[in-house]
């Protein structure tokens, strides 16, 4: 009988370590597939890219070189930078290395954004800052009546460099030299 009851106990020590270690993958929501398609974690604060379950981890960026948000595509890899101009209706947003900084041309067609409040999307096609060439692009401009709209803005960022779907959200907040007044 006591070997029994080790037997038992031994086996549900083992069980329930499996279910912890198992919930801390399965539990993170918004895993990418199998296919590398990306589920609910865009919409909670993280990046992915290179078809990988990589998250960024909630950190302050502060302000991008434009006076922009910053958001992490790729874990860190790369950084987008959104930014706005209310007068022309027109978002910009920049492709920055993992630095932060340094601009970094992408072969991309476009980039999506996807604003939340007022629900909205666009794309943004690329416009070489000078210099950029070979089809690169480290910046992308588009239109959309809903950015007349002065507030601070979230969304997400998407696109797909060399066949990895890369996404990113932003949140806009008040900060030097970029005030919603």
């Amino acid at each position: 009988m006591q070997k029994f009851v080790s037997l038992a106990s031994a086996l549900g020590v083992v069980f329930a370590m499996t279910f912890i270690a198992g919930c801390e993958d399965s539990a993170v929501p918004g895993s990418a597939d199998a296919t590398g398609a990306f589920t609910k974690a865009a919409e909670e604060g993280h990046a992915h890219g290179d078809g990988e379950d990589e998250h960024s981890h909630a950190h302050s960026h502060g302000a991008g070189p434009h006076g922009g948000t910053l958001a992490d595509w790729g874990g860190g890899k790369y950084h987008v930078e959104f930014t706005v101009d209310h007068e022309k209706q027109e978002a910009t947003v920049y492709v920055l290395g993992s630095d932060e900084k340094s601009p970094t041309p992408i072969r991309a067609d476009r980039i999506s954004l996807m604003i939340n409040e007022p629900e909205m999307q666009t794309d943004l096609l690329p416009q070489p800052l000078d210099g950029e060439t070979d089809g690169a692009s480290s910046r992308f401009v588009g239109t959309h009546e809903t950015l007349k709209t002065v507030q601070d803005y979230s969304g997400t960022l998407t696109a797909e460099i060399e066949g990895t779907p890369y996404t990113g959200d932003f949140r806009e907040q008040a900060h030097e030299g970029h005030d919603h007044k």
